[in-house]
């Protein structure tokens, strides 16, 4: 045997070692409910977009069922400032006009969502893009937020227009497509009780999902590799309790509060689990999903 034939022979069986240490995972997590928060820059990638739908199919091929809720802040601001459409935001929240919200549908429902459905049935998958509109599958109420005059100590409430937030999930519309072997991609738009659209974020939509799906996992895909503690190294297991310890002693600031939170919420309403993983790190999914030690911080009950 020459010295390429033994090198190929090490590597097929390393690939095989993966394999049957993976299975484990495969025989536990088969016909469980998997929702995947998608964005960041393995959306904007087209390498990690590629990578990510071969994971998303190859997880429904061994028998999970991933439901992808995915965001798109960036594409909707370069689309509405070719519109010379103005915006501006509060406390993280994008302020939603009539005018903004319809660019905002058209650019998540529209684009983003196709693109991703496309890239995932490329791959071999079957996938069906919907928006929270589709079914009534999320009814929406408007987001209520209040801040205080620095100058006067009075409290102020906001208007901050079409964005919403989830009142009802009704997971009957995701069964369905998961039942026909599909898998569902939603665009975080919701339904309020006038008919209004709602722009909602795509982490909240994603762990009211979670909740109401009775998912075994929350995957929040990042562009961190997790929770860091003060020192900089990666916390790998939280409870919820352990959360709000951290918020107290402000080792978690800015816009990972908002993250941990929803993972604390989703954790709360019946969720096995809930993982923040690096995007950025190609097939960060398989390595949490199917590795012993897994790869990001994972908060559980």
């Amino acid at each position: 045997m020459n010295r390429k034939n033994i090198s190929d022979t090490k590597h097929w069986l390393r690939t095989a070692r993966t394999i049957t240490e993976a299975l484990p995972f495969m025989r536990r997590y088969s016909g469980r409910t998997f929702v995947i928060k998608y964005g960041g820059h393995a959306m904007v990638d087209a390498e990690l977009s590629s990578l990510f739908a071969s994971d998303i199919v190859l997880l429904k091929q061994v028998g999970v069922n991933p439901i992808v809720v995915h965001g798109g802040g960036p594409q909707i601001g370069r689309m509405l400032e070719r519109l010379e459409v103005k915006s501006e935001f509060v406390d993280g929240l994008r302020v939603t006009d009539a005018k903004t919200v319809e660019v905002v549908e058209m650019v998540l429902s529209g684009t983003i969502n196709k693109s991703i459905v496309s890239a995932i049935n490329a791959a071999g998958g079957r996938a069906v893009g919907i928006s929270g509109k589709d079914g009534n599958l999320i009814q929406a109420r408007k987001v209520q937020r209040s801040t205080v005059d620095p100058d006067s100590n009075i409290e102020k409430v906001l208007d901050l227009g079409f964005v919403g937030e989830p009142s009802m999930v009704d997971p009957k519309v995701l069964t369905s497509l998961q039942s026909s072997g599909l898998i569902p991609v939603i665009a975080p738009i919701g339904v309020g009780p006038n008919g209004e659209t709602y722009n909602i974020n795509a982490d909240t939509v994603a762990g009211a999902v979670a909740s109401a799906t009775g998912a075994s996992r929350l995957l929040m895909l990042t562009d961190v590799v997790g929770v860091l503690d003060k020192a900089g190294e990666l916390l790998t297991d939280l409870t919820v309790q352990q959360v709000e310890a951290l918020k107290a002693n402000g080792t978690i600031s800015g816009g990972m509060i908002p993250k941990l939170e929803t993972c604390a919420k989703a954790v709360d309403n019946g969720v096995e689990a809930a993982v923040i993983l690096d995007g950025r790190l190609p097939h960060s999914m398989l390595l949490e999903i199917f590795t012993g030690g897994g790869i990001g911080t994972l908060i559980g009950r």
